[in-house]
Formats: C-alpha cells, structure tokens, sequence
C-alpha cells in the first residue's frame, strides 16, 4: 500500500468513526414525545440534562417547545442515567422533572400498585384555560388548579408503584403550594403544542392515551381526567364523577373513588354529608380512549365554598391523596 493509498484509508476510517460518534448523541423522536418523554426513553432525567438539551438543539424545536417528527436532536453530552421511565417495579426511587425541584424525587413506598398503568390528564390547557373563577381581583383559571391535583396524584401513585403517565405537561410550573396558582399557556400535550379546536384538543390527548396504552404491559389501564365546574356563584357542590356508557370496568373505577370520597367525608366531616354523584356520561373523551376512565369535576369555581377546595393546598393533596386511595381499592379488585 503506497503513502497516498493509506493516507485515504486513514482519512476514511477517521470519518467512519466521527460519523458513528455522531450518530450515538443525536436521535430523533417518535410520534407524541415531548422533550422530557424523549430524553428519559435515551436515559436523562435531570433538569440539568434537559436545560442543557434546550440549548444546544436552539431553533430545531417548535415555537411552543415541541418536538418535529423526523428531525435529528443532539443528546446532553451529560451522563446518561439508569432511569429511562416510570416503571416502579422492584426500585426504590423514581424521578420526575415535572413535580419541581424540590420534589422531584419520589420514594417508593410501597408496591401495592405495581403493574398498574396510569393516565392522567388535567382538563384543558395551553390556549383553553378552562373554567375562570375571580377571588381577590385574581383569575383563576380551571387548567392550572387541575394540573397541580394531577401532579399531586401522578406522585402519590407513584410512590405505590405505579407506571403513570402525565399526558399534560407544563415544564416550568411544578406542584406548587400557592393560594392563587399564576396562569399560563404553556402546557403542551406530551411535548406538542395543544390546537384551540375543541375537538382536535380533545382528539390529541385521546390519540396520546391509545398510543400509551397499546404500548404497555400491564394489564390493569386505568385514565383518570380531572376538571373544575363553572356554574352560578351560589351553587355549591360536591366532587361528581362520570364514566362512560356500558364500561363495566370505568364504573367500577370511578364507584371506588366515589365510596373513597364518601368515607373520607364521614370520618373528617361527619355532620355535613357528601352528596356527590355517579353518572354515565357520552363525553368525548370517554369514548375515545381505549382504557376504562373516571371523569371528575371537582367543583363550581365559581363558589366560594368550593373555591376553598382548590386554593388551600392541603385540599388538593387531599383530593389527589383519595383519588390514589380509590384507585388502590380498584386496583386490587382487577
């Protein structure tokens, strides 16, 4: 081999490898992954993994923070993690950016609910704030308080072992303990944009459910909306559930939780009576996602009574705490 023969060879070989090292620190998405979902499947969970994926993939993302279908993203050049999901099972511990900094890590404490998948999607959001509510001159907005139970939720199923999945995400905004939570219109679904279109809005985060779904292993699927009311200023009401028409399964769900609410109504207020409801109901949603759901209103924003409901946060851990409780009771019925 003359010099001019293995100066190629060397410079080929030298591209080979440069184009291999390439090639292990990008990746590009798959349909409905938002940049938290996208960098925990490559094994980043650190909110320093993904400020650092923010800006060295500048200008490749949407205006609203999103993923493009088919566009090649750099990795943190950080060390990648052992954690790659939300699947509880035999661990300790397990991350989650979206509750916060300070409790973004959530202890297993127990494996009741392993093998159990979760879905959980807080009503409206991005350019839909939902039902608003005026309380001291503040907006509330419907989107914002629903999100903060999710999250509440989201953690104290983890924390029992379940694999959940929080179908809307705000990035910025964590489980936060303010009275007047401040609004915005930053959620995204899975990392994509959410459409002003009532039904595409809806269709979106049903599409992101099934797709989920279909993926998982385990044989318990339950989805969990969660909305606030709006109604006159006088009318007061308990939480009220729905379930789609002929799901044995969702009415099983959402009775579980509703019995939940009941015994814990007897035992911490025992003169007042709960008087929520169970219904079937031809919401959008419940029909088109694939597993069994409950559907919960959480009261009148618009009451002052029920307003105190959302604005104390001890009561939205409540609410998230016996939601969890009536999944629990479910769940061990499956």
């Amino acid at each position: 081999m003359n010099i001019r023969r293995l100066l190629l060879f060397i410079l080929w070989t030298v591209c080979c490898l440069n184009a291999a090292l390439q090639a292990q620190n990008y990746a590009k998405p798959k349909e409905g992954d938002g940049v938290s979902t996208f960098l925990r499947r490559h094994g980043f969970t650190s909110r320093n993994a993904q400020k650092e994926f923010l800006e060295i993939n500048k200008g490749k993302l949407t205006r609203d923070g999103g993923l493009i279908l088919g566009r090649s993203y750099r990795l943190p050049d950080g060390k990648a993690t052992t954690d790659k999901g939300k699947e509880n099972t035999g661990r300790k511990s397990v991350e989650e950016p979206l509750f916060g900094e300070e409790l973004r890590h959530v202890a297993i404490t127990s494996h009741e609910l392993d093998g159990a998948c979760l879905y959980l999607v807080s009503g409206h959001g991005g350019p839909d704030p939902g039902a608003i509510g005026i309380a001291e001159g503040r907006e509330l907005h419907e989107d914002e308080y629903a999100y903060d139970i999710i999250l509440r939720l989201a953690r104290s199923l983890m924390a029992k072992g379940a694999t959940v999945h929080i179908i809307i995400q705000d990035a910025k905004d964590g489980i936060r303990n303010d009275r007047y939570l401040s609004n915005s219109d930053r959620e995204t679904c899975l990392g994509q944009a959410i459409p002003l279109d009532q039904v595409a809005r809806l269709q979106q985060r049903c599409d992101a459910i099934n797709r989920l779904a279909r993926k998982d292993k385990g044989k318990y699927k339950r989805a969990v909306f969660i909305h606030v009311d709006s109604r006159g200023q006088k009318d007061q009401v308990d939480v009220f559930f729905y379930h789609s028409p002929g799901s044995k399964l969702g009415k099983r769900l959402t009775e579980n939780i509703h019995k939940t609410f009941e015994r814990k109504y007897d035992k911490h207020q025992p003169n007042r009576g709960f008087h929520g409801t169970v219904s079937e109901r031809q919401l959008y949603v419940l029909k088109k996602s694939s597993p069994a759901a409950a559907f919960l209103e959480l009261g009148n924003i618009q009451n002052e009574r029920d307003r105190k409901r959302l604005v104390i946060a001890s009561n939205r851990q409540a609410l998230a705490d016996w939601i969890c409780e009536g999944i629990v009771k479910d769940f061990k019925q499956k």
